[in-house]
């Protein structure tokens, strides 16, 4: 058998996941990562560019005869890295950036919506700090204010009355605390109910639906303080009945694929549904062009079919081919954070591991080898995950073993998965 040698582009603990289950597949033979972290240097080579550096990563995959590229964070999708890529003859898994607009732009992405009669939160966009200011005063609160472009998770805010509106829009447009991400801004209405998400691979024609999942976005206990790029995740969800699967599927999966090829953005990748489950119906909160992080840390460890095999039919346009299979247990993830996240972190603080359950999986993020020891490198520094029958035993199995880790001002939610 002629193995494959893959290149995944990122550094954190999605792109770790994604490594180990490639790893598992005996179809591939070299694996690099690119940034990579300390984790994924234990189980692929780490090259030494970001996952932004276009020429480098087209060099080093001509250099290195790599076949496929996967493609996992936002950035390098939506400044087109797959087009280029696929200009030079190789191989990438991910959606091209024409398609990957519904998460780079959440003006396109809302009005793209109300073309095509997707359910989602009603909403107006603005330009003009003035405009935008006028309509958060006549506005009903709780209110959500989003910039445009990406912001590492980090660019949506719900303000509880107009004063913190007022702070919130002059932060974005103002401040540019997100840069040209904020040029434009979306206000919407908040919508009430439980969120989920739902991922699914995608060759632009037929679509394979993943479990669904529950992340925690707020930095504290409670849903306290401020949204992060996610604390910890379970996967599948409990309410995400059958019944609400179909409704998903049928008023908002399909209608986006045929709307995406109709508007000639063929999406061949992974499409990310952040929904809300309201009284009135499941409706569309955002669109992603990738796994979530840590949605991937909890159903990447469910699949059972070779991750490779999909990753070649999604390319190759053949998906429809392809059963794929998943474990019917629970998958499980706490996010370790460092004290100042999501505002800052603290880097090159030295990590302790001690000697952890077998039932844990290690999902290195914000991590980085210095002297082969690891130190922190980022606000996320670990998922720790497990996979269990059920999420009161996975609860008890993570919250039992989280403290074996330490590093200076490590901290991380206990309360992710009672709700």
């Amino acid at each position: 058998m002629d193995k494959k040698s893959v290149m995944v582009i990122g550094g954190g603990g999605r792109e770790h996941a994604i490594c180990a289950k490639l790893k598992e597949s005996e179809k591939v033979g070299k694996l690099y990562c690119a940034p990579g972290n300390a984790g994924t240097a234990a189980i692929a080579t780490n090259a030494p560019f970001g996952a932004l550096e276009f020429d480098k990563i087209a060099s080093f995959a001509k250099e290195n005869a790599i076949d496929i590229i996967f493609v996992a964070p936002d950035d390098p999708l939506a400044k087109g890295l797959v087009n280029r890529l696929e200009a030079e003859g190789i191989k990438a898994f991910g959606p091209r950036e024409e398609a990957a607009i519904i998460e780079a732009s959440k003006a396109f992405s809302k009005a793209f919506m109300k073309r095509h009669n997707i359910p989602t939160a009603d909403y107006q966009i603005f330009s003009d700090f003035s405009a935008a200011l006028e309509y958060a005063k006549v506005s009903k609160y709780p209110l959500v204010i989003k910039a445009d472009g990406l912001a590492l998770g980090k660019g949506v805010i719900i303000a509880k009355d107009f004063s913190e509106a007022e702070a919130a829009l002059s932060d974005i447009m103002q401040k540019k605390i997100f840069g040209e991400s904020g040029r434009e801004v979306v206000i919407e209405e908040f919508l009430t109910g439980t969120e989920v998400t739902v991922l699914a691979f995608t060759d632009g024609k037929s679509v394979k639906c993943m479990p669904s999942s529950q992340d925690h976005k707020k930095a504290y206990d409670g849903d306290q303080g401020p949204n992060t790029g996610g604390m910890g995740a379970f996967a599948p969800s409990p309410k995400f009945t059958e019944e609400i699967a179909e409704e998903t599927l049928n008023n908002i999966i399909l209608p986006t694929l045929k709307g995406l090829l109709e508007e000639n953005r063929v999406f061949k990748g992974v499409i990310y549904f952040g929904l809300m489950l309201t009284d009135s119906g499941v409706k569309v909160v955002e669109y992603n062009a990738r796994f979530g992080d840590p949605e991937t840390q909890v159903v990447l460890p469910l699949l059972k079919t070779d991750l490779l095999d999909i990753v070649e039919a999604v390319i190759e346009g053949r998906l429809d081919e392809l059963e794929i299979e998943w474990e019917e247990k629970t998958g499980f993830t706490v996010v370790c954070a460092c004290a100042g996240y999501p505002a800052s972190s603290q880097k090159g603080l030295p990590i302790e591991i001690g000697e952890l359950g077998s039932d844990i999986i290690l999902y290195h993020a914000g991590t980085k080898l210095q002297d082969g020891k690891p130190v922190t490198n980022g606000g996320r520094v670990f998922s720790v995950t497990t996979v269990k029958e059920n999420i009161e035993s996975a609860r008890k199995t993570v919250y039992a073993e989280i403290d074996k880790i330490k590093f200076s001002g490590m901290r991380y939610r206990k309360d992710i998965g009672i709700k």
